[in-house]
């Protein structure tokens, strides 16, 4: 065992709880603040276009998938990542007062100079994240030994949902009770202080300097090296290939809510019921699914969700009634560990600790085009011919998921495709 992995261990037990804990504070100020409900609510108040309602979320899931590539090269030489993780994570949380500052001022600002200040400080929020998403990873990914990681992830994003749901009733009850402005306002200081204390035992972490590493020289030009990884790595090349269009197959879980409104009459009441049902899910499913592929492997886990994808699909496009919408929305949260949770950890167990870096760059930012355009192609399906085509393409693309996963990528951590 080198000095670097005894180092690990020794600290292991310390850096899963204050990264646990930094975990469940981000997600108690995520709900304050959500990118689904609270920010949506806050936006609505200052216009009525749907479109720039509906940018909010997909603002995020851009800016965090696209910088993390171009952020590779600076992080592969770097022998301690934490310094990099608080400099940059600091942005990403300082957008809340700066969005609570807004609130504040409604009844002074104009609705379009509002509007422009709100999504000039998303887009910082975002960007922020995604300059920060690669050296936190990496820095996970060294302090947190392979046979821990999935385990660490799904029981980080439990506790970070079981906030989020505390949190985002809290915020229900805050902007229900308290007056204009004031209202989200109070919200965003909320989302800020969780955050900030957050940052507080992230900064806590003990990672030790690695000076086995050999670091690279600065590439002038970058890309070659991740040509050269896509070329050599078939494995990895598969797997983004594999989640390139998971997104495709996903792409029916955005209409499901608006379908079971269209199609059964659904009620406030019974969205809610069904919004809980994917959250609890989600919050059971990150933990064992994690441990679960700790033990048995990710891609395991990944195939797991890939068949839950096309259950769930399935399920609504032959729907004869609301009740059959709980098991879709069950199948959907199974689905979304997999490829999300268990999908970053899978992505940890590529290359070495100089070269992962570049493979978390490349598995994010290379996927973050089919982020965009999967929902554009589900909402212009579901327009041509209606939900139910949605479903079923979804459907289908669950299932070559499924077979794409069985013959194209391998194990990475079992068939030790180590690519230097």
């Amino acid at each position: 065992m080198s000095l670097l992995e005894q180092a690990v261990r020794k600290h292991l037990k310390y850096n899963l709880l204050v990264n646990l804990i930094d975990g469940a504070f981000f997600g108690l100020g995520w709900g304050f603040g959500s990118m689904g409900t609270v920010l949506p609510l806050f936006v609505s108040r200052m216009t009525d276009s749907a479109l720039l309602i509906g940018l909010i979320p997909a603002i995020h899931a851009v800016t965090w998938q696209l910088p993390q590539l171009f952020m590779a090269n600076r992080v592969a030489r770097l022998r301690r990542y934490r310094p990099l993780v608080m400099m940059l994570t600091l942005h990403e949380r300082l957008p809340y007062l700066g969005l609570a500052l807004v609130a504040f001022s409604l009844s002074l600002l104009s609705p379009a100079a509002a509007l422009f200040l709100t999504f000039l400080l998303l887009l910082w929020q975002g960007i922020a994240a995604g300059l920060t998403a690669n050296p936190w990873q990496s820095m996970i990914a060294k302090i947190i030994p392979p046979d821990w990681r999935g385990t660490f992830f799904g029981l980080q994003a439990a506790l970070a949902n079981i906030a989020i749901s505390l949190t985002s009733v809290a915020a229900g009850f805050l902007l229900n009770r308290l007056p204009n402005g004031v209202d989200f306002g109070v919200c965003f200081v909320l989302a800020a202080l969780g955050m900030g204390i957050s940052m507080f035992f992230l900064g806590l972490t003990r990672e030790p300097e690695d000076y086995e590493k050999k670091v690279p020289e600065q590439a002038p030009f970058p890309w070659h090296e991740w040509l050269d990884i896509l070329r050599r790595d078939r494995n990895f090349s598969a797997f983004l290939f594999v989640r390139f269009f998971s997104s495709f197959a996903t792409m029916g879980f955005s209409f499901y809510i608006v379908y079971g409104l269209r199609r059964f009459a659904m009620d406030e009441v019974t969205a809610g019921f069904l919004t809980a049902a994917l959250t609890i899910t989600q919050t059971v499913a990150n933990a064992v699914m994690g441990w679960l592929g700790d033990r048995f492997g990710h891609r395991a886990m990944l195939i797991t969700g890939s068949f839950a994808v096309t259950a769930s699909s399935l399920l609504a496009w032959g729907a004869p009634s609301i009740a059959w919408l709980y098991p879709v929305f069950i199948l959907a949260g199974l689905a979304n560990v997999a490829y999300w949770t268990i999908g970053m950890a899978i992505t940890a167990e590529f290359g070495t600790e100089e070269t992962r870096p570049t493979y978390i760059g490349l598995s994010n930012t290379l996927v973050a085009p089919a982020t965009i355009l999967a929902p554009l192609v589900g909402g212009w399906l579901a327009d041509a011919a209606g939900f139910q085509t949605t479903f079923l393409v979804s459907a289908i693309g669950g299932l070559l998921i499924v077979a794409l996963l069985l013959w194209l990528v391998r194990d990475p951590r079992r068939c030790h495709a180590v690519i230097s």
